[in-house]
């Protein structure tokens, strides 16, 4: 079965950074993008940040320039570099893989359909 499981979260004052990854297992990795999603203290989940099998990547517009997602296909890991934090950032983060391989790369938390535990990234203003 499909399993993702992150790590690399934690607590960091603006400005700060940190490093996220994502181990997958159970399926043909290079087959479908991977995604980093987030979902905010009482609001619904949002795509920050994914790559696709071909390595396009798409960023939410509020992690433009900050944010860098990367994928290696032979350790079927999923990395998000965070820079400049910002409190607004505060989340839980979430890898995710696509329903369908070979599709394009979205941020629609809608389309993933198998998703890691999350991991709480914090940062304190």
């Amino acid at each position: 079965h499909v399993e993702l499981v992150e790590s690399g979260g934690g607590s960091v004052q603006a400005g700060g950074s940190l490093r996220l990854s994502c181990a997958a297992s159970g399926y043909t990795y290079s087959d479908h993008s991977l995604g980093w999603l987030r979902q905010p203290p009482w609001q619904e989940r949002e795509g920050v940040a994914v790559i696709s099998r071909l390595d396009i990547s798409l960023y939410a517009d509020s992690v433009k320039g900050r944010f860098t997602i990367s994928r290696d296909n032979a350790k079927r890991t999923l990395s998000l570099q965070m820079n400049s934090l910002k409190p607004e950032d505060t989340a839980m983060y979430y890898c995710a893989r696509k329903l369908t391989g070979y599709s394009p790369p979205t941020l629609i938390p809608t389309d993933y359909g198998h998703w890691g535990q999350g991991t709480q990234v914090t940062v304190s203003s």
